[in-house]
């Protein structure tokens, strides 16, 4: 028999309570390690990927750069690996922060992540979207022998350590890093006690990091489905037409039979306020581009022209004063002030306005073709209604479109924004400079004023000498004028050329003597009926006004051709009589071409008309100083006989003259030929 006092062993199938609690313990104390480990690697994984990114940074594209390789894109690359960082480091520190909470860290650590999560979503979104072009530009160095020798020689000069081969070995590093999160997260929750609410923390921020990674995947794909159609396409006629077949004719038919309905009103559109108040937002900017594009490209080009002339390079033959101030003011102003101001205007605001022109292209590409869309996923809407199903293709064009669609709402606020600000900069760019352009003439003027005998003279005083000075100069302009019509002596006449006379002859037969006018300047024809004819050549008047009412160039009988002469350089013209003896007064009869009017009866007798010999004059046009004893000296409006119109040579440039019972050679440009308008005097042309 045992006794009282003896302990018994269990029997079997009895539990014992002592070994249930020391297995809760245990489990309690695995839950709790493996919490705090996966603690630990969530903050040391976090500090290690900050600092990749920093060597990444300060290390490996620092390096690149130097290089200046051609045909290297840094930014392709990198995207916005600086944002991502410097999130990182405010993130990295707020988790180094949840380390003193002691017991409160997991509810801090949850917080956190709730707390970064829309930032988060933000920057990686924008780098995951460009992750892939990176990659393609990574593959396209590589297969450039010269270029992946440079990568790699900065890869072994930075960070030798990690051995890696290419760039995508850190440029993979944020793609992973934002797909990790959950998962932390996840680990860290899996060891926490059910029904505690550090657990609902820890729940909602692994639901808030898997709802930020679903977004930035749909952004991803959205901006795919985007790079797909925002490119402008340049295609030739046959590329277009290759391009057609029977399933794109049936496409663009329904599309714009859909759009006709829509215009119609037949059948609704869809309504969608928030993207139509972007668009028309944008297409306001974009309109705003382009017009002011086009005026500054126009202004660039008149900027141009201002620029050719040089008035500093004219010789001026005359000593020290205005004029020569002027000369410097140009010259200093021409080489550089306007240069200065050109280079800046192309860097400062047409370079930019450019870059923004074609940021433009690839939203527009965008917008136009969410319309497109946009006729097929109401179409496709339509059949869905009535079939209650639709087939593969249609239902990811309907996604197409909810793609484009959801991209652009997303996109267009902030792309507007930027595109206003850029625009204010290149509109307040171009207020500058023109201030500045005209704060430096003032200035170079300023100091060349100060030079002038008046510079300093007070400006009312100023204005009652300029004042004085102009009626001074009028009067002896008057005068002069008195004495140059009372002492010039009477002209010398000579008779027109036997030709010239016969031609004279037919206009006044033709016309009469009252639509007789004088070319006072050369005409040079540039337009169709327009005529070609010399100074001091007499046509006759047929009408006032062209074919189309313009009044400022008449129709003309040159003796032959009829054509179009400028008003301006007509005047009438007042043949003298003949004096000259054996001359007969010859009937209309005897002049061939008579017109007829209808006005004039048959049967009347023909008037006579009075023959006229028009009587012209060669003065000299300009003073001319004799350098030879062969040459004779003229005064301007001095009066010449011309005996031969060339030199013993044969020259035309040279002509025999007499003047003043003097004969010599004069230039043959300095001569003009005038007719003799009144019989007691003549006047120089107009």
């Amino acid at each position: 028999m045992a006794s009282p006092h003896t302990e018994e062993p269990p029997t079997k199938g009895t539990a014992d309570p002592d070994a249930h609690i020391y297995e809760e313990v245990t489990l309690c104390e695995r839950m709790e390690l493996s919490q705090r480990l996966a603690v630990e690697e969530l903050i040391t994984t976090e500090a290690s990927y900050v600092h990749n990114l920093q060597l990444c940074l300060s290390d490996i594209r620092a390096h690149l750069q130097q290089k200046q390789l051609p045909d290297f894109d840094l930014e392709g690359l990198f995207s916005n690996i600086d944002d991502i960082l410097h999130l990182s480091r405010q993130f990295l520190r707020g988790l180094e922060a949840t380390a003193a909470q002691e017991h409160d860290q997991l509810l801090g650590i949850s917080t956190l992540f709730q707390e970064f999560k829309e930032e988060m979503e933000t920057v990686y979104k924008i780098y995951c979207a460009s992750y892939e072009h990176a990659l393609l530009l990574v593959e396209s160095y590589r297969k450039d022998p010269r270029l992946q020798e440079e990568i790699m020689d900065t890869l072994n000069a930075t960070v030798p350590h990690t051995s890696a081969s290419d760039l995508s070995f850190f440029l993979v590093m944020p793609v992973q890093r934002i797909t990790k999160y959950p998962l932390l997260l996840g680990k860290i929750l899996e060891n926490t006690p059910a029904g505690t609410s550090t657990h609902q923390a820890l729940a909602a921020a692994v639901s808030a990091m898997a709802q930020a990674n679903a977004n930035i995947n749909e952004y991803k794909r959205q901006r795919e489905v985007a790079t797909k159609y925002n490119k402008a396409e340049h295609l030739t006629l046959r590329d277009r037409l290759a391009r057609l077949n029977t399933h794109s004719i049936a496409k663009k038919t329904t599309r714009l039979s859909r759009l006709l309905m829509h215009e119609a009103g037949f059948v609704s559109k869809t309504e969608d306020k928030e993207y139509d108040n972007l668009e028309e937002k944008f297409q306001s900017v974009a309109s705003s581009v382009a017009g002011l594009k086009e005026n500054v490209a126009s202004y660039m080009a008149h900027l141009e022209a201002f620029l050719v002339p040089a008035p500093h390079k004219r010789e001026l033959q005359m000593e020290e004063g205005p004029a020569q101030q002027y000369h410097r003011l140009a010259e200093h102003l021409h080489r550089a002030v306007f240069p200065e101001f050109k280079r800046r205007l192309d860097r400062l605001v047409w370079q930019p306005l450019c870059s923004l022109s074609e940021m433009l292209v690839g939203p527009q590409q965008l917008v136009k073709k969410r319309l497109d869309k946009l006729l097929d996923y109401e179409e496709i809407q339509e059949r869905k209604s009535e079939l209650g199903s639709v087939t593969y293709d249609e239902e990811a064009a309907m996604n197409t479109y909810l793609a484009i669609n959801a991209l652009l709402v997303a996109e267009l606020p902030r792309f507007n924004q930027v595109a206003v600000q850029l625009l204010g900069q290149v509109l307040g760019s171009l207020c500058v400079l023109h201030q500045d352009l005209a704060a430096e003439v003032l200035h170079e003027a300023e100091k060349e004023l100060k030079q002038l005998p008046h510079g300093h003279m007070p400006l009312p005083a100023f204005w009652r000498l300029v004042e004085d000075t102009l009626q001074q100069a009028g009067a002896q302009l008057r005068t002069f004028t008195q004495a140059f019509e009372t002492v010039t002596p009477g002209p010398v006449t000579q008779p027109l050329t036997p030709a010239e006379e016969r031609k004279v002859l037919s206009l006044v037969s033709k016309h009469g003597p009252d639509k007789l006018y004088q070319v006072t300047s050369n005409v040079s024809g540039s337009k169709d009926l327009d005529l070609t004819l010399q100074r001091g050549q007499i046509v006759a008047l047929l009408q006032r006004v062209d074919t189309k009412g313009n009044t400022s160039r008449w129709l003309v009988d040159a003796g032959g051709p009829r054509g179009f002469v400028p008003a301006a350089k007509l005047q009438p013209y007042s043949p003298v009589q003949s004096q000259q003896p054996g001359m007969q007064t010859p009937t209309l009869e005897s002049v061939p071409d008579r017109r007829r009017h209808s006005y004039a009866s048959p049967e009347a007798p023909r008037p006579q008309v009075a023959t006229f010999t028009p009587a012209f004059q060669v003065v000299a046009g300009f003073s001319f100083a004799a350098r030879s004893p062969q040459e004779v000296s003229l005064q301007a409006g001095q009066p010449v006989v011309v005996l031969e119109p060339h030199d013993k040579k044969g020259s035309t440039e040279w002509s025999l003259v007499e003047v003043n019972g003097q004969r010599g050679y004069v230039p043959s440009s300095y001569l003009v030929t005038v007719p003799v308008q009144e019989p007691m005097g003549w006047s120089l042309p107009v």
